[in-house]
């Protein structure tokens, strides 16, 4: 079943979680405990985010140095079948941009239909750490919008260098793409960045997640402009449990979100991580109770495996 059409199917309120694939070297192990963790309370599907390759110097034996690309979190493919096929829930895995050309991309789809995975979100991903802005990737993507492009011509029998193939199933690729409710930060505008939002979804997209905010008002700010726009898939509400007293400045800083002036004071009164977790976890709850009482159907956690606090986030609210 399409994400899009989980959540216009509930009757009550809903969640979904991400979780990243284990660092190269190490087993999928945890991944399951952090999934066990927050089973119980149905997770509606499950996200794993997909990351780029970075380049980094390495030492030869000649006491020189070259440059070689490294990818650090390999394995999303595999780690999405595994989640599908042990617990039987819907498994999204992340398409993106950065890092990728057309041709791993198309691998990836090919990988994923084989393996009766249809459902997506469609990314344009982050800039690599070493470029001062987004790159594409050679023969790659500079936009979500061309990715959801390809996925489009996949659906219709198309590979990217235009030869037809016989591959598909009865259960074309299904995506979902991101919004943003205190804007892209690399949009100049509210509206430049809502037009190319619209795009998206006028290219096929049936839901959208939105980048973690922890202001309810932006959230329904968006939501009203999003519908205004023509807009009305879907939207579900990206939230995250604050789990350090670091997160105070490191998240505005690499997210481009503002921390309300409430939650932001109570954070600098903490004198550990210890509290500076339970006052993100009671934030999120009120969050999450706030969205579920106007009539909001499922929300997104952007747990970074940090599946304890979500737990105790869901005790407080179910």
């Amino acid at each position: 079943m399409k994400v899009s059409e989980i959540i216009s199917g509930l009757k009550q309120p809903g969640f979904s979680f991400e979780v990243l694939p284990p660092l190269k070297g190490k087993g999928i192990e945890q991944i399951f405990k952090n999934i066990d963790r927050l089973r119980e309370f149905n997770p509606l599907y499950i996200n794993i985010t997909t990351h780029r390759s970075e380049m980094i110097y390495r030492s030869t034996a000649d006491g020189l140095y070259e440059r070689v690309s490294q990818r650090n979190r390999p394995g999303t493919v595999a780690v999405a079948a595994a989640i599908q096929q042990r617990y039987n829930i819907t498994a999204v895995p992340h398409l993106i941009c950065s890092g990728f050309s057309k041709i791993e991309t198309e691998y990836a789809l090919i990988d994923l239909n084989f393996l009766g995975i249809n459902n997506l979100l469609v990314l344009r991903g982050d800039k690599a750490k070493h470029d001062n802005r987004f790159v594409p990737n050679e023969n790659g993507y500079s936009h979500a919008i061309e990715l959801a492009r390809q996925v489009n011509n996949f659906n219709r029998g198309f590979f990217v260098d235009g030869t037809n193939m016989d591959i598909i199933t009865d259960k074309p690729f299904a995506y979902g793409v991101a919004g943003y409710p205190e804007k892209h930060e690399e949009a100049p505008n509210e509206e430049i960045d809502m037009m190319f939002l619209k795009q998206k979804v006028d290219m096929g997209a049936d839901y959208i997640v939105t980048q973690m905010c922890f202001d309810n008002a932006k959230i329904y700010r968006f939501i009203e402009r999003c519908r205004e726009a023509g807009i009305n898939v879907p939207i579900v509400p990206g939230l995250k449990p604050i789990v350090n007293l670091n997160q105070l400045t490191m998240l505005p800083k690499t997210f481009r979100v503002d921390l309300p002036n409430e939650l932001a004071l109570e954070l600098v009164k903490c004198k550990d991580d210890v509290h500076a977790k339970q006052v993100g976890v009671e934030w999120c709850a009120m969050q999450a109770k706030d969205l579920y009482e106007h009539g909001i159907k499922s929300v997104h956690f952007y747990s970074h495996n940090a599946t304890e606090s979500v737990r105790k986030v869901l005790e407080a609210i179910f």
